[in-house]
């Protein structure tokens, strides 16, 4: 049910009727005189679940006054009202985002009709949204779950600063969840009816990234053959996610900088300034304290970037949540296999516990996904994931070993032998290779290009499972 409605309208008559009117039918009204009034208002109080606005007033008219709430992020259902029933009107306040329209004079049984249908609607709404949630959660991995004091009190900074427009610095080892805590923050924001865009800041270069980010003009450089919006124009209103940003060059940093300050940019090849309203939040693995010192990260960028700092733990620092993670992946998998839902014995719980799980949850989603792949049974026992992947941690002596096998050499000598090493287990697969060694894939792209000019053999590119 809606509860509270906000009333903009400069005729003082019209503005107590549909302030009666509202009354009569259960909602706390508040009402103002015009539409300046009305956005003032709207901006203390972001709450309100009804705006009844008049279309023509002086100042700030129902329409400016659409535009205005939802440039601020405000997304309440909104009903124009008005004695010049033009169907111009009609279409440009519901071009703007206008919930319904009506002509004066009002009745309250047409007010009253007009409720019951947005409440209808904002019933479906959420119900969609539940499920497109539960959908986008369980393909990125799972939703949040979690049993630990520590992620109890992350999630809870994540839900408060959802309500906000401020940026959020997600920081973690990689494969912790960054991402899965970015969407949730989209998700219960009041920007979760418009759009979550991703980019993958280490995957392109820099003039592509660029490119992607703002968007360029036809001509612009070689290949631009048409106009093309880039992230941030397709992510108004609602989200965007710069995922391992620690990996942008400084010039695109700078510019960055630039369209979170002043919230408008211009696209590649371009000169005028599009003004966009997007909530950024930004991920990296990288400790952005030391890029600074080291001078590859701008200090005012880290800034404006870090209002909400989320710093998610390693999954070691939260062994709790192993076994309860674990039985929710293998749900996930053996329903979306047709299988029964398989379980971990006791013995099996303990060897996941036993291991230091590098690659965090990632690495044990992984795990559990190839057993409920090639798992014929039930009830899974240590043994199970034996024959899948090895989990032992290795013994003192074993490190020890390790430790002597590396004395005498250079950095540069361990660094290879560890990332060819790694390859080989891999099968050559850049994407496992470079989660297990905590790396971007373009970093060991260049590395393994660096080796090949050295001479050395290195095993050649191969698909995961």
């Amino acid at each position: 049910m809606i509860y509270t409605a906000l009333v903009a309208d400069d005729d003082a008559l019209s503005r107590e009727f549909l302030e009666e009117a509202l009354d009569s039918l259960g909602l706390d009204v508040t009402a103002v005189k015009d539409g300046k009034e009305a956005l003032k208002t709207a901006k203390k109080n972001k709450n309100f679940d009804l705006v009844v606005t008049d279309l023509r007033m002086p100042g700030l008219d129902g329409t400016g006054l659409l535009k205005e709430l939802r440039r601020n992020g405000m997304e309440m259902p909104v009903v124009v009202v008005t004695a010049y029933g033009t169907v111009e009107s009609a279409v440009e306040a519901m071009r703007e985002g206008a919930d319904d329209f009506l002509l004066k004079p009002i009745s309250v049984e047409q007010i009253e009709i007009v409720l019951e249908k947005l409440i209808r609607h904002r019933r479906l709404e959420e119900e969609n949204r539940y499920l497109r949630s539960r959908e986008s959660a369980e393909s990125a991995g799972g939703d949040l779950v979690y049993v630990s004091p520590v992620m109890e009190e992350l999630v809870e900074v994540a839900r408060r600063a959802a309500n906000s427009k401020a940026t959020a610095l997600v920081t973690g080892e990689s494969g912790t969840g960054k991402e899965v805590i970015s969407r949730f923050i989209h998700q219960s924001s009041p920007r979760r009816r418009h759009p979550y865009v991703k980019v993958n800041c280490a995957a392109l270069s820099e003039n592509l990234l660029e490119s992607e980010l703002f968007g360029h003009e036809e001509g612009a450089f070689t290949g631009a053959i048409s106009k093309r919006k880039g992230r941030f124009e397709l992510a108004d209103k609602g989200t965007l996610l710069l995922d391992e940003i620690g990996e942008i060059s400084p010039s695109l940093q700078a510019k960055l900088l630039r369209v979170l300050e002043e919230e408008e940019f211009e696209r590649v090849g371009g000169s005028r300034p599009i003004e966009v309203d997007v909530r950024v939040i930004a991920t990296t693995n990288r400790n952005l304290a030391e890029e600074m010192e080291a001078g590859r990260f701008r200090r005012d960028l880290f800034y404006r970037l870090n209002v909400v700092p989320i710093n998610i733990p390693s999954l070691r620092e939260r062994r709790e949540e192993i076994p309860v993670l674990a039985e929710h992946f293998l749900r996930i998998f053996a329903r979306d296999r047709g299988k029964k839902e398989m379980c971990l014995s006791e013995s099996a719980r303990d060897r996941l516990l036993s291991y230091e799980w590098p690659g965090n949850v990632r690495e044990l989603r992984n795990v559990l996904q190839r057993m409920a792949i090639l798992g014929s049974v039930q009830v899974m026992e240590a043994e199970h994931i034996d024959q899948i992947v090895s989990l032992t941690s290795g013994s003192d002596s074993d490190r020890d070993t390790g430790v002597r096998a590396a004395v005498g050499k250079t950095i540069e000598e361990v660094e290879k032998e560890m990332i060819l090493g790694t390859l080989r287990v891999t099968g050559g697969n850049r994407k496992e290779t470079s989660r297990m060694l905590g790396i971007t894939t373009r970093t060991l792209s260049n590395k393994i290009k660096t080796y090949r000019l050295m001479g050395i053999s290195v095993p050649a590119k191969r698909s995961v499972l």
